[in-house]
């Protein structure tokens, strides 16, 4: 072999070997992306109904990727709740379903769905009406690191109380108590107050029993969070590609299966002891939270 066809040869050989570790960096993307989504759908199943705030968590997560991404993974939050939604929807699939079959014959069931409607109409309005600027200007982490201490201090305050629960059944709470939870809820749009924990505290204080407390909780965040979903997903629209339906899907159904599990583990847990332990795991998240913070993290 000439020295030119030697030459020849080997720039072919370094031009594959080049193409092929360009390939193998594009793929680490792909990698990484689906790792976070995983750690994310995680972290979303296992906080969204637990009292304490699912977004904060997930936007201290963020906050150590990379300083929070692209306009995508701060939609993503969002998008993945479909999967939490869907494992309420499959854990009281009966009840749900008698209640639609009966929705136009039972008036129970009528009165019922009326009021998830009354609860959820506050937060429809001042979300449609706040919701760009409240995502555009209170998403800091100082603020839901606080949030999530002050939080947890309500809940310990709640806990402690005597208080004398009256109503037993999440499906049969007066109208003005569903608007009240209604109302509530609204307050879950500071950063990062719990929507699950405001709802929760807001039952219990209205009379509530913390099991139908926690059971409604659920049932309102249904259409809240199939509405928060729909409004971000239009949204974001132009943003989304088949790699990015492809992240969506994995955070989808990781958020659904953990869901899933988180929701009949705290049911059973709160009923028998209350909500001490979520009130100390938001001060010490909080509290960890501002230390990172302050270090530069």
């Amino acid at each position: 072999m000439g020295l030119a066809q030697f030459d020849i040869a080997a720039g072919r050989q370094i031009s594959e070997k080049c193409r092929r570790f360009a390939c193998l960096k594009a793929k680490v993307p792909m990698i990484s992306d689906a790792i976070r989504a995983v750690i994310l759908g995680v972290v979303e199943g296992v906080t969204e109904f637990l009292p304490v705030s699912s977004t904060g968590h997930l936007l201290l997560v963020e906050r150590f990727f990379e300083g929070g991404g692209d306009d995508f993974w701060k939609s993503f939050a969002i998008l993945i709740q479909l999967g939490a939604i869907l494992a309420i929807l499959a854990i009281y699939f009966v009840k749900l379903w008698q209640v639609a079959l009966g929705m136009f014959t039972d008036p129970a069931a009528r009165r019922f769905v009326i009021g998830v409607l009354v609860a959820f109409l506050p937060a429809a309005v001042i979300g449609g009406l706040l919701g760009g600027y409240i995502k555009s200007y209170l998403f800091n982490p100082w603020v839901v690191c606080f949030s999530l201490i002050v939080g947890g201090a309500v809940l310990m305050w709640v806990d402690q109380l005597d208080l004398k629960p009256r109503l037993h059944d999440a499906t049969t709470f007066p109208l003005p108590t569903y608007f009240a939870i209604g109302l509530a809820q609204c307050t879950a749009m500071i950063p990062r107050v719990s929507r699950s924990g405001a709802t929760i505290v807001a039952a219990m204080l209205l009379g509530a029993d913390k099991r139908a407390s926690a059971e409604f909780s659920f049932f309102l965040a249904i259409p809240t969070m199939l509405g928060a979903f729909v409004y971000d997903l239009y949204k974001s629209r132009h943003e989304m590609t088949l790699d990015h339906s492809y992240i969506i899907a994995i955070g989808f159904v990781v958020s659904f299966i953990t869901a899933i599990i988180v929701v009949k583990a705290f049911l059973s847990y709160v009923t028998r002891n209350g909500f001490t332990f979520f009130a100390w795991w938001r001060v010490i998240v909080g509290t960890l939270g501002l230390i990172a913070l302050a270090l530069g993290f």
